[in-house]
This record gives C-alpha cells, sequence and structure tokens, in this order.
C-alpha cells in the first residue's frame, strides 16, 4: 500500500545499491554525512531474503547546504513483508525531503507546536510542518471507486436516522447508564424531542474511514465520523504535496502525478457551509466555528474559513464552548447571537470529547445553540448517529431496511460493514475471550487514543463480565488486517523509513431544507498513515502521519 525506498551509497562512488531494511538507521540532520547502525536484520519478501549490506558510513550532503535525518526502524515482530522496494539515490531522497519540508512551510501544510507556548492560541506562533508521507499510499482503482460511491449513500443514511428520535434514545438507553458523557448528549436531545424541536434546515460534514483488508482485499468501514470531521484543508495540501513531488521527481521513483487524484474536501465542505448560509438566509449573519480553548489544528480550520470567505463573501468567528456560554442570547424567534453577532450556522470542530466540557458553562452552550434555530453541523441527533452504538446497530440484519428502500444501496452498504457486536453476544464475547488478536473493543468515544486491542481486549472483557452495565459503554469490532508496507514518514523534520498501514477516509457533505435535498456529495478524501506497530491512527493525537492515494 505505501511506497518506499531505501538504498545506500557509497561515498567513493556514484553508484547505488539496493539494500533492505535496516532498523534504526539514522540520518542526521544537523551532521549529514554521519550514520549511525544501531541493529541489523533480515526480511523477507515475496520472492527471496535480503540481507543489510553497506559499505560505508557516509551519505553525501544536501548540496543546499542542509542534511536530512532519516530514521529506520521496524517492529521486528511483524510478519507482513516488505514489499515494493525501489532503488532511490540517497541525495535524491534528501532533496525530496528538504523541498517537501519547503512547500509545506510556503503553502500552509501547517500545524502548532505544542512545547512552544500559545501556539494554540495565537496564529503564527509555533508553527511546524504536519506530519506528512512523503510519497503517496498505493490504492486500488476499484475500491477507490467503491469508496467514493458508498459516501452519498451515508449521507443519506445519516440523515434518515437522525430524524427517528426514538431509535436515537431506545439503541443509546443502556449505553447511557454507565457513559455519562453520551448520557448528557441524549438529555439534551430528549429535551429537543420533548418540546418538538424541528431542524429544518439540515447540515452535514461526515467521514467514513476504511481499510484494506489484507487477505480478503474487502473495503471494510472503520467507522462514520458526524461531528468535527478533521483535515478537510490540510489533506487538500498533502495532495497537492505529493502532485508537485511527483512532478518534479516522478521519472526518478517510477511515479506519475496523474494516478494522485484530485481533492476537493476543502472546497467542497466551504461550498456546503456557503450553501446553508445562504439557505439561512441572514446575509448579517456569520458561521461560528466551536473550537477547543487549545486548538494546535487551527491552520486546518482558517483554511475553511478562508475558502469560504474567497468563495461565498461570509465571515466566520471562532468561540469555545465556555465563550458561548457566556457571550451566547437567545432571543424569542430562536435567533442565536453571540458577542452580538447573529448566527446562521455553527460548524462543530469541538464538543465531540468529555473533555471539551469541563464544566457546566459548556453543557450549557451545548444546549443554548441546540435550542436555536441556526443551522448546527452537527445537529444533537447528527451527533448520535454518528455514535459507535448506531454504527454496530445498522450492522444488525434487516435494520438498514428500516431507513433506506433501494436494495443495492443496503447491499453496497452491508458489504462494506466489518464484523460489529454487542457485548450482549457470548457467541463474540466468548471468541474474543478466546482469540483477541482479532478484535477491537470500542468505547463511545471520538479522536485517537481510545480503543483497545490485544490482550487488553480480553482483560477488559474479563472484569467487564458478571453482567456488568458497563458492557454497554463497548462495541466489539472485527479487528482489519491491512497490508504493510515501506513508507518514509515525516514528522518534525525527521523521515523515517518503517513499515506502515493506512486508512482511507472519503468526506461528504449534506445538506436538506426541509423535503429538498440541496447538497449530497463525495466530498474528497482523507488518508492517514501510521507504523504498523501502532494500533492508533490520529494524527492530532500524535499516532499518524498525513498522506494521499496512489491509484493502482
Amino acid at each position: 500500500m505505501g511506497v518506499g525506498y531505501i538504498c545506500c551509497t557509497s561515498s567513493s562512488s556514484s553508484s547505488s545499491t539496493l539494500l533492505t531494511y535496516k532498523p534504526k538507521q539514522l540520518f542526521n540532520l544537523a551532521n549529514p554525512t554521519t550514520t549511525s547502525i544501531t541493529s541489523q536484520s533480515h526480511f523477507k519478501t515475496s520472492t527471496n531474503f535480503y540481507s543489510i549490506s553497506c559499505t560505508s558510513s557516509s551519505f553525501l550532503p544536501l548540496k543546499c547546504g542542509a542534511g536530512i535525518d532519516i530514521r529506520e526502524t521496524q517492529d521486528e515482530n511483524t510478519s507482513n513483508p516488505m514489499m515494493g522496494i525501489h532503488n532511490i539515490n540517497p541525495d535524491l531522497l534528501q532533496q525530496m525531503v528538504y523541498d517537501a519540508l519547503v512547500w509545506c512551510s510556503l503553502h500552509g501544510l501547517v500545524v502548532g507546536d505544542k512545547s512552544v507556548q500559545n501556539s494554540g492560541i495565537v496564529p503564527g506562533v509555533g508553527m511546524k510542518h504536519a506530519p506528512f508521507a512523503l510519497l503517496p499510499t498505493s490504492f486500488p482503482q476499484t475500491q477507490w471507486q467503491q469508496a467514493c460511491d458508498l459516501m452519498c449513500i451515508f449521507n443519506e443514511l445519516i440523515d434518515r436516522v437522525s430524524l427517528d428520535g426514538n431509535f436515537l434514545q431506545d439503541t443509546l438507553s443502556r449505553t447511557k447508564r454507565v457513559d455519562v458523557f453520551t448520557s448528557r448528549l441524549l438529555d439534551i436531545h430528549s429535551m429537543m424531542l420533548e418540546i418538538k424541536k424541528k431542524e429544518e434546515i439540515r447540515l452535514g460534514l461526515h467521514r467514513s474511514d476504511y481499510m484494506l483488508d489484507d487477505q480478503t482485499k474487502d473495503l471494510l468501514q472503520i467507522e462514520l465520523n458526524t461531528i468535527s470531521s478533521s483535515f478537510p484543508g490540510l489533506g487538500c495540501l498533502v495532495s497537492e504535496l505529493h502532485s508537485n513531488l511527483l512532478n518534479h521527481y516522478g521519472d526518478h521513483v517510477g511515479l506519475q502525478s496523474g494516478r494522485v487524484p484530485g481533492n476537493t474536501a476543502l472546497t467542497g465542505y466551504a461550498d456546503a457551509l456557503g450553501q446553508a448560509w445562504k439557505e439561512y438566509n441572514d446575509p448579517r449573519a456569520v458561521v461560528m466555528v466551536v473550537v477547543q480553548t487549545e486548538e494546535r489544528n487551527m491552520y486546518d480550520q482558517h483554511w475553511l474559513s478562508t475558502v469560504l470567505k474567497e468563495r461565498h463573501a461570509v465571515t466566520t468567528i471562532r468561540k469555545t464552548l465556555a465563550e458561548v456560554d457566556s457571550e451566547g442570547e437567545l432571543l424569542p424567534d430562536g435567533t442565536l447571537l453571540v458577542g452580538g453577532q447573529k448566527v446562521a450556522v455553527i460548524y462543530f470542530r469541538a464538543g465531540y470529547a468529555p473533555s471539551d466540557y469541563p464544566s457546566e458553562s459548556e453543557w450549557e452552550a451545548r444546549l443554548l445553540m441546540e435550542c436555536s434555530s441556526a443551522v448546527k453541523c452537527p445537529s444533537i441527533s447528527y451527533h448520535l448517529a454518528g455514535t459507535k452504538k448506531i454504527q454496530q446497530e445498522l450492522a444488525k440484519p434487516n435494520v438498514l431496511e428500516r431507513f433506506l428502500e433501494n436494495k443495492d444501496e443496503i447491499a453496497k452498504l452491508r458489504k462494506c460493514f466489518a464484523g460489529l457486536w454487542s457485548l450482549d453476544d457470548p457467541h463474540a464475547v466468548r471468541d474474543a475471550l478466546e482469540r483477541p488478536e482479532l478484535y477491537v473493543l470500542k468505547p463511545q468515544r471520538e479522536g485517537g487514543g481510545n480503543n483497545i486491542y490485544g490482550n487488553n481486549v480480553r482483560e477488559t472483557l474479563l472484569k467487564l463480565q458478571d453482567g456488568s452495565e458497563e458492557q454497554a459503554a463497548y462495541i466489539l469490532m472485527q479487528r482489519i488486517f491491512p497490508i504493510a508496507s515501506p513508507t518514509f514518514l515525516v514528522r518534525d523534520g525527521i523521515c523515517h523509513q518503517d513499515l506502515a498501514i493506512s486508512e482511507l477516509g472519503i468526506y461528504g457533505a449534506y445538506l436538506r431544507n426541509k423535503q429538498k435535498v440541496i447538497v449530497n456529495s463525495q466530498s474528497g478524501y482523507l488518508v492517514r498513515t501510521k507504523v504498523s506497530s501502532s494500533n492508533e491512527g490520529g494524527v492530532a493525537a500524535g499516532f499518524a502521519v498525513l498522506d494521499s492515494i496512489y491509484l493502482t
């Protein structure tokens, strides 16, 4: 899946020798002529064995005066072979990484540096390049098209599920008893049902995430995000970065820039927000982006605000939940004022995790916004429709038929569903206890770092046995095993060579005003690539890098 290259060049010869994977080989940025070898290993490809060999400990320095720190690491316990290794001159590799870092700096492919104070508060303070893969990840054309075709069906499904208040409440009723965060969301949803609050204008900016299973070659869904689907801005920039690199170096690495699909995530999301603002029909109103107190991914959000301004002349304001509570006012007609400004659309880039609600003030803000006539992205019902428990319920036999009529569309959705089980299923739990490595235990949480893997699955299940109510806070999911490939991962100016796996996210935009569907589109894509030995995959959480795809 990934595209990776390894080579070694002797300082006494201009020829380069293809070599295999070497753990922890360091190419120092400050001293580019020095290479330290800390370990040696062998690995098997599909045809033969390669062994590590390097006749010199020197690499030629970059002619522009800067070297690139390149480290090679590998999980020695992995059973996946290193595939697709090509011969690439180390000077060329250095130049590519250097050019990529320059491109990121000049084009805004940046995030805040957590080691720098105020980097998540003040724009321009402590910026650094976003973590990225140097070359795009290979992905088969057929499964790419399948993922794109599914998005509009999922958009419609989420909208219909959101309208079935009883389904949401009943499905999450047990979870509510053991998960305080989900309980608070359900309380707000219940209040909206009681007052018969209707969302005439409904906006969803979604992302459906997939992996390719190596054994079956099936495209399997990991999750469907309905709140704060991040990286439409930076994800587009990575696609542009890869196209740019391949335009310059494609002949040297055997790749064609035309096989990197164009990415419309940024304009697709901006256009949907602009159209929702237009449907609200008040030219003086603004779009409010709800943000975390410290947001080091602010530039991804600022890209969206900038394009929204350029394409639709719409002004955005940024407010935390606490600021909405202190500055917000609800007029008798449902109009929401924040800081004296009328809000047409509320775009949540916060509010998806318990940590976003440290006090009652934040919950008051969420309720205030939900009671307003502003277009919510997402509304509380859209938010709940994206929970893990709802995902598991929709995978049950005959449940999709409750919301969709088209049998072909239902079949397409079911084809991408991975195995999903409630902890009420004794057969699934028994198998997970016996073979925990084949399952993932998921709580009702968004963002990276929450899932449970390996022996921890067994340990957690044992703790949850004996009819514990806490079982309802989790679902079991089939673990997907994508192929691992050698990939260059660039983070903090350091290029790591490692076995990596990738996850494809397809963005979708959906806008409806009463009975009229105004937007239902597949709106670009996101690839996140991580070291194969890592279970979690969040970029913001520090587990993965941004990537794009190379169609094969």
